[in-house]
């Protein structure tokens, strides 16, 4: 698909050791422990196991209280990336490049738009019914099958009723599932840990809610946004 975001140089492999809160881990490098920025809120309680490979980038900036930052575990052989804020530029890039055939119609593109009492990723313009659009990062990839969200989500919940909402006040909507690894071969709504979420995402299809999920590529140097897969809900 040619949308690509390069990992930051000079990684350094290192071993997880434990999490200290959401964002700040424990982690061994040159068989020293050190603190790393953890650059998701998301549990991955499947990815973020004692002794698991991780790769990290050096912090920068004045004030950093830990000098590195997680970038990519490595789960089963397979690369994940675990930066929540990647898809939003992935899918940023891909609107600019007309990447995304769903959103073609669209010619303005604006992060960041709010609506009743949320803000949502991204607000399209330029056609007869603009559109509010959401992306969420996947990371949780159980026999092929990718899921969100691994743990419950009331932000998540709050936001396809909002979205919801916005549909049946005469906008377009959408939702877009980034798996952040190249083994999801289709998509589906966490039932088991998320019940609400689950119906929530059924009632905004219901109501004109578009959704779609894509792959990504991801290796040592970028990741790329890959193929588009099926959604069952």
């Amino acid at each position: 698909m040619s949308v690509i975001e390069p990992i930051p140089g000079d990684l350094k492999s290192g071993a997880f050791l434990n999490r200290i809160n959401r964002f700040v881990a424990k982690v061994l490098v040159d068989n020293k422990e050190e603190l790393a920025h953890v650059p998701s809120s998301g549990r991955m309680h499947e990815l973020l196991t004692p002794g698991a490979a991780v790769f990290l980038a050096p912090s920068r900036g004045a004030g950093r209280k830990t000098r590195y930052s997680l970038r990519l575990v490595c789960f089963r052989n397979t690369l994940v990336s675990i930066d929540s804020l990647l898809p939003n530029r992935l899918v940023k890039s891909a609107f600019a490049k007309g990447l995304l055939p769903e959103f073609a119609q669209y010619t303005r593109v604006r992060p960041e738009s709010n609506y009743n009492h949320s803000r949502f990723d991204f607000f399209l313009g330029g056609y007869r019914e603009s559109c509010f659009i959401e992306v969420k990062s996947v990371t949780l990839v159980e026999n092929g099958i990718a899921m969100f969200p691994d743990a419950p989500s009331l932000r998540a919940v709050k936001h396809l009723k909002e979205l919801k909402d916005a549909r049946e006040n005469g906008f377009n909507a959408a939702v877009i599932f980034v798996i952040q690894r190249d083994d999801g071969h289709c998509f589906i709504p966490n039932k088991e840990r998320d019940e609400a979420f689950a119906s929530a995402l059924k009632q905004a299809v219901s109501a004109g809610v578009g959704i779609s999920a894509y792959t990504c590529r991801v290796s040592l140097e970028e990741v790329e946004l890959g193929s588009k897969v099926p959604v069952y809900i």
